[in-house]
């Protein structure tokens, strides 16, 4: 077999679709994020604003979290040296998992390296040592959650999107005494849709099945603290396992699940993708502690961002830019074909000076290519204006907005906390 003929094949398919994927190298400033500076094809440097980065609140920025980070260093160097059980659990780590459960009202957090790793991890740790678990899960559900799932070959029943009738109908398929375990995300990053937790939640309860909830998109920025949708909800109590990054809003790097003593303690007995691999760096877990800190006493922070996210919307409309109602903060631009979609990309950071990833299979099914928007508290109203200008020009008459009895921009937490 000529295996780098085999490799260089699959590359061209890639590339034929239109969905290889391209990395811009960003020279990301601390000091002027979201704006940053590149170099383009013929070696010249160029700048642009950012639009597609998960750094909600721009705290990866925050001169504070970065003199915590320093300073940790300083006294416990730049890596753990180890594994959790071999000196890689220091007083940092202890100190952000009792931080973290005391967020989401469990008894107990496992921190790990991503929360795509902490997905993984625990559906195959639960997979494998609950015999006969079944798997329900959306069918919109992040990668991770299909690789763990994937992983420990249990049986799964996937249904429709926020379908609760069919949920309830497949539950109904498995005995009562079968251990079940229903999967889903609180908001969902390619769609911006929110799940109807309380109605999972009741089916959990009708049909004696474990809840998992990945918050990765709505960790610090919903509820009254920025716990999440649970927290907005009011449900922290009656869902069973929590997974949430320390990379996004929050800032900084790492992943982690929440959940009552007993099952934290089970993952971290059971789970090879927790016990073997090296713990974080301490220094990142005193920043990611600071930061939530931070998130929970400094409200105006998320008001400034959901208030963003609203003039967003509004400066798209206005300008007759087509995108997709939903009621989180994700905005999504369809953009029809993957060659379309990366051509407009390349045209507004070339032309624009805007950065934007184009959206393509697998991440998104084949016809729903788009445009991901994501606006943060460090957006000013002059980019936000600049990127509805040429989205309108660059868009001219591919996209109609229906403007009869257009609805309020409020978003799930906007009623209380992205509105004055």
């Amino acid at each position: 077999m000529e295996y780098q003929q085999l490799f260089t094949d699959q590359l061209n398919r890639l590339k034929d679709e239109g969905t290889y994927r391209y990395f811009l190298e960003v020279n990301k400033s601390a000091q002027h994020f979201p704006r940053f500076t590149y170099q383009d094809e013929q070696g010249n440097s160029q700048y642009a604003i950012n639009w597609c980065s998960n750094d909600y609140l721009g705290l990866s920025s925050e001169e504070s979290l970065i003199s915590k980070l320093g300073f940790a260093a300083h006294r416990s160097g730049t890596g753990s040296g180890g594994t959790r059980n071999i000196s890689g659990t220091t007083n940092y780590h202890k100190e952000l998992e009792r931080t973290l459960a005391d967020w989401h009202r469990k008894e107990g957090a496992l921190l790990f390296n991503g929360a795509y790793q902490a997905n993984v991890t625990t559906l195959q740790t639960l997979g494998r040592q609950l015999p006969g678990l079944v798997f329900f899960s959306d069918e919109r559900n992040h990668a991770s959650i299909i690789e763990g799932i994937r992983g420990c070959r249990n049986e799964k029943k996937i249904f429709a999107h926020n379908d609760m009738e069919q949920l309830e109908e497949l539950l109904k398929q498995v005995p009562a005494e079968q251990p079940k375990l229903i999967v889903f995300e609180s908001v969902y990053s390619m769609s911006g849709t929110i799940a109807p937790v309380n109605a999972i939640i009741a089916l959990a309860r009708k049909y004696n099945a474990l809840t998992y909830v990945d918050e990765v998109h709505a960790v610090g920025l919903y509820g009254k603290t920025g716990a999440g949708i649970l927290e907005e909800e009011n449900v922290q109590s009656s869902i069973d396992i929590v997974n949430g990054t320390l990379s996004k809003a929050i800032g900084v790097f790492g992943g982690y699940i929440a959940a009552s003593s007993v099952l934290i303690d089970f993952i971290r007995s059971f789970g090879r993708g927790f016990i073997f691999t090296t713990s974080l760096p301490p220094a990142i877990c005193a920043a990611a502690n600071t930061s939530i800190q931070l998130i929970q006493r400094e409200e105006q922070r998320r008001r400034q961002f959901f208030s963003n996210v609203a003039y967003l919307r509004q400066s798209l409309y206005e300008n007759g830019v087509d995108f997709k109602l939903n009621p989180s903060h994700i905005t999504i631009i369809p953009v029809a074909g993957a060659d379309r979609c990366r051509e407009l990309a390349r045209q507004l950071l070339e032309k624009q000076g805007i950065y934007l990833q184009p959206i393509n299979s697998p991440t998104v099914p084949v016809g729903e290519e788009c445009l991901r928007v994501i606006c943060t508290a460090r957006h000013l109203p002059k980019h936000i204006h600049h990127l509805a200008l040429s989205l309108k020009k660059l868009l001219h008459g591919d996209y109609q907005t229906d403007r009869q009895e257009f609805p309020s921009f409020a978003l799930a937490a906007g009623d209380c906390e992205g509105q004055d």
